[in-house]
């Protein structure tokens, strides 16, 4: 087998390329590890042009349990089947950060296909991405790489490069930015922390441009040795003249519809008027070359119009956000809690569904195992830009901002202690015009208040944009929308809360953007934050004293931990009795704290069935008892909770009883007190100390 290694120290471990001929029949391959963890990176381009007028890129990030050391799938199919969310949000990292270096005029399909071989110390995300990159470089494939990807983690006071698993769980870790860039460019970022500053964000960003600048003149070197030479692509020329007619038929009318200030009408019309033009002057011609000489002319107008004047195309200043509309509640009270939040065009409705500590979501995948109470999912119909769409199921895109939304709303949320119950939001996108995923962030952080959860105060997010001309020349935009959104040159997501930063996602369409301009985004994205949690405080500024009397009632109380197996009992039966007989969920973790959820009165029920189960008696204490079973000796007496006791015949009168059965039978009621427990918890009781006169001498 040919192989050849190339190695970097980074952060005080070596990551190694490995190029072999394993998967030789790829255009470019290469197996790419570091702390134990190793990856199969491949990139492969079709051999015609497909007749689409769009960018046919698919990546794929493939999970393998054997990775994990691990055997998972149900009982009857032990192979991998649909992608985690995981592995979704793992490709789309890849997506984002290798997608703008490709030429758009591309109609061969490429795929990238990240393959888990085994999972060690080390998240597999950047290593993903840097193992696409060599693969796309070193291979024949058109690509204006490579490209770099680091995490960058902050625990205490301290920053860490590529933080390992249990630096992730550390109680201390406050934040894990993933960042991708090239030549001191920053072209990707996937931040979740808790409430950091600017400008701690700024120093990892910049910790971050450090780390991949030594990563990018590795992977250069390797270029020089590994790399193919490029496939040189030919692309259709746009008609003859094309340019001519739209001078002369459309361009008198351009400035006018895309600055016709808020609304569709007059840039869609115009549209429409421009292809029926090029359709009767080029019969014979595909309509992409007229849309996309279209969308070049809209991207190149509200760049100039944007950077030289400061003008949008809805007429807002550069940096103010569209009107505002928080509501809590109001939906109906069926519901444990509800937001709607507006944002100019963009309009998000959240339900809370709150539930059993039990109801939480079993996790089960390569990376991890256990149980998840809080859920956030995310929902985008096609009636939500005027369109016609699928019903039901999700696709990436839905599952990337629902994760977005969650990981941004998580540092708020009370501890289980404090609120044992799983938790669920889900967001509708019910009309979009720029963000959704930052108006699912507010809408939720309004339901969460409406349902009574303690959260320690809103969330709220903001979309920021940039024109770029050059590092020097370009203006930020606050909230996009519409052909900004569209045609701009970054999609700058930032959600927070008035102390800090708690989620940041950057996609764009450029090559990258300097850490300077990102910091200066920062600012901007904060002062919009906190205009719009003054706004949602305005209608609700805590979270409501109660919660909905329509969600499930939680008691928790403690047991010993070698109590558990009794309140458990054989196979479950006894905490399936007590569940069927209060109707309440019951859930007992391993330190011996048990959850009741119920509504009504189901939870009390349910927790006196298990406090007399497992109730432990102390001398003195009295109780009414039921004899179980009569003994030569005396009589075995129940005083609850699966709890016995003998009275000896000495303890059951003040005089002497010759046969037990002449004064007591199965099934009598007696009073008792506990008389003693001994060293094995045996109990004994006496009648004769709770009543002396309960029995008449025969």
């Amino acid at each position: 087998m040919h192989s050849k290694e190339y190695t970097l120290d980074v952060a005080g471990f070596p990551l190694t390329a490995t190029f072999t001929d394993l998967a030789d029949q790829a255009a470019g391959s290469v197996i790419i590890s570091y702390r134990d963890t190793a990856l199969l990176a491949t990139a492969v381009m079709g051999k015609k042009d497909k007749d689409s007028d769009f960018f046919p890129l698919v990546v794929d990030f493939e999970e393998r349990f054997y990775a994990a050391g691990k055997i998972l799938g149900s009982q009857f199919i032990r192979r991998e089947g649909r992608p985690s969310d995981e592995a979704i949000l793992s490709g789309r990292v890849v997506d984002r950060t290798i997608r703008p270096l490709f030429d758009h005029r591309i109609r061969r399909d490429i795929q990238v296909v990240i393959t888990m071989l085994a999972l060690g110390d080390a998240e597999p995300d950047t290593l993903a991405v840097i193992g696409a990159s060599l693969a796309l470089t070193t291979s024949n494939i058109p690509w204006r790489g490579p490209v770099s990807g680091v995490h960058i983690g902050k625990i205490g006071e301290k920053f860490v490069i590529n933080p390992s698993y249990a630096d992730l769980s550390d109680a201390h870790f406050e934040m894990d930015l993933t960042a991708c860039g090239k030549e001191a460019h920053i072209t990707m970022i996937e931040t979740a922390s808790k409430e950091i500053s600017n400008e701690i964000a700024g120093m990892a960003l910049d910790m971050a441009m450090a780390e991949i600048e030594k990563i990018q003149a590795w992977q250069n070197e390797i270029i020089k040795s590994e790399g193919k030479e490029k496939t040189v692509l030919e692309f259709k020329k746009s008609p003859e003249g094309m340019e001519a007619l739209f001078e002369e038929k459309i361009a008198g009318k351009f400035y006018d519809a895309i600055f016709a200030g808020p609304g569709k009408g007059p840039m869609h019309e115009l549209i429409g008027e421009w292809l029926k033009e090029y359709e009767a002057k080029f019969p014979e011609e595909n309509t992409h070359f007229a849309l996309n000489y279209f969308e070049d002319k809209v991207n190149d107008l509200i760049h100039k119009e944007a950077i030289e004047k400061g003008k949008r195309p809805d007429g807002r200043a550069l940096d103010e956000v569209r009107p505002l509309f928080a509501k809590a509640g109001g939906i109906s009270k069926m519901l444990h809690g509800s937001g709607v939040f507006y944002r100019g065009g963009t309009h998000v409705f959240s339900a809370l569904t709150l539930g059993a500590p039990g109801d939480a979501q079993k996790i089960e995948s390569m990376e991890t195992s256990g149980e998840k109470k809080f859920m956030h999912h995310y929902n985008f119909p096609g009636y939500s830009v005027g369109e016609m769409g699928r019903s039901g199921g999700i696709n990436r895109r839905s599952i990337g901002h629902g994760a977005l939304a969650e990981k941004s709303l998580i540092p708020v949320l009370p501890s289980k202690e404090i609120f044992p119950y799983t938790i669920r939001l889900v967001s509708e996108s019910l009309a979009s015009n720029g963000s959704t995923s930052m108006g699912s962030v507010c809408a939720s952080s309004l339901a969460m208040m409406d349902g009574g959860v303690p959260i320690s105060g809103h969330v709220a997010g903001i979309a920021s944009g940039l024109m770029l001309e050059s590092n020097d020349k370009y203006a930020l935009l606050t909230d996009i929308q519409g052909p900004e959104d569209h045609h701009g040159d970054m999609d700058f997501k930032v959600a927070g809360t008035r102390k800090g930063i708690t989620g940041i996602q950057m996609d764009i369409k450029l090559d990258g953007i300097p850490v300077k301009i990102l910091k200066e985004a920062l600012v901007k994205a904060e002062a919009a934050r906190l205009h719009i949690i003054s706004t949602m405080e305005k209608e609700i500024a805590a979270p409501r004293p109660d919660i909905s009397p329509r969600a499930p009632k939680i008691i928790s109380l403690k047991v010993k931990v070698d109590q558990i197996g009794l309140v458990i009992g054989t196979g479950g039966k006894t905490i399936k009795e007590m569940m069927a007989i209060s109707g309440a969920q019951i859930d007992i973790e391993d330190d011996g704290t048990v959850y009741i959820t119920g509504v009504g009165e189901s939870a009390e029920i349910a927790k006196k069935l298990v406090t007399d189960l497992t109730k432990e008696f102390t001398p003195g204490e009295k109780a009414e008892g039921t004899v179980v079973k009569i003994v030569e000796f005396g009589a075995f007496v129940s005083i609850g909770g699966g709890t016995e006791g003998l009275v000896h015949v000495s303890e059951m009168a003040p005089f002497r009883v010759e046969k037990v059965s002449d004064y007591i039978k199965e099934g009598d009621k007696v009073p008792v007190v506990v008389k003693g427990v001994d060293d094995r918890g045996k109990i004994s009781l006496s009648i004769k100390m709770a009543n002396p006169d309960f029995f008449k001498k025969k």
